[in-house]
């Protein structure tokens, strides 16, 4: 059932992802970039067809030099918050503060623990991430946790529907910002295939294969494109991701609905 509150923001991305949609010519451009992992089975579009790219952290990252980062041409960071009701992620604030401190856009992901309730997940995510009118918007991560030892729910699909879609009507009320999704392939199959959340942004992940082979027909906002990139500021590997859209259409999104 859609909830009938406006839906500014997300219009206002939509608008942006369709004018990208016309202006770009998938499969141009350079198909060699550092911005392509090698081993990728990418059909175009390719990483290197978009303009806008970024990164994905957690504490597993470590002490990031966030300056080294946003001089790398790094220009957006999305950052773990929180896992379910109780788990907070040991660097977060460092990483939230440091990120805003260096000029890199950041905003921050709660991921979905499924054996507790929405009010739990999101009243956890509100008390660890400030509300900043500068922030990306928030971002709620869900995905099947098959192997979890301590969560053994089987997912449903009207069910995980109902909680998603309490948590993000929370998730926006609090922020003021229309909430993105990231969605892996198997749980976008099973639950959200092919328009459930159609009036939210997406955050796809796709490692081997451009979007459209995985997620077919689906309009996406941000593309997790590569698990092992390597960038100035990090030891270690970290996930790489891109916006779909030029660098007028970033600056639109960034300055919000008019």
């Amino acid at each position: 059932m859609r909830h009938a509150f406006p839906v500014p923001a997300l219009r206002h991305l939509a608008l942006i992802v369709l004018s990208a949609l016309a202006l770009s010519g998938c499969g141009s451009g350079p198909r060699i970039t550092a911005h392509t992992p090698a081993k990728a089975q990418f059909t175009g579009p390719y990483p290197s067809d978009f303009a806008i790219h970024g990164i994905d952290v957690s504490k597993y990252q470590g002490n990031i030099d966030w300056n080294a980062v946003r001089s790398s041409g790094v220009e957006f960071a999305w950052i773990k918050a929180t896992e379910g009701g109780d788990h907070a992620d040991e660097r977060f604030m460092n990483n939230w503060m440091g990120a805003k401190a260096a000029g890199v856009p950041r905003g921050a992901y709660h991921f979905v623990y499924w054996c507790r309730t929405p009010q739990e997940e999101v009243g956890w995510f509100k008390q660890t991430v400030p509300v900043d009118p500068d922030a990306l918007p928030p971002v709620l991560d869900v995905e099947a946790t098959p192997t979890s030892r301590t969560c053994r729910r089987t997912l449903r699909r009207d069910e995980v529907i109902a909680e998603m879609r309490q948590m993000l009507i929370d998730m926006e009320r609090h922020y003021g910002k229309r909430p993105i999704i990231y969605v892996t392939v198997d749980f976008y199959q099973s639950i959200m295939h092919p328009d459930e959340f159609s009036d939210y942004p997406i955050w796809v992940r796709s490692t081997r294969h451009s979007p459209h082979v995985p997620y077919p027909g689906r309009r996406w906002a941000f593309w997790q494109y590569q698990s092992d990139g390597n960038v100035p500021g990090i030891r270690g590997k970290v996930d790489r991701n891109a916006f779909y859209g030029s660098r007028a259409q970033w600056q639109a999104f960034l300055d919000g609905p008019k």
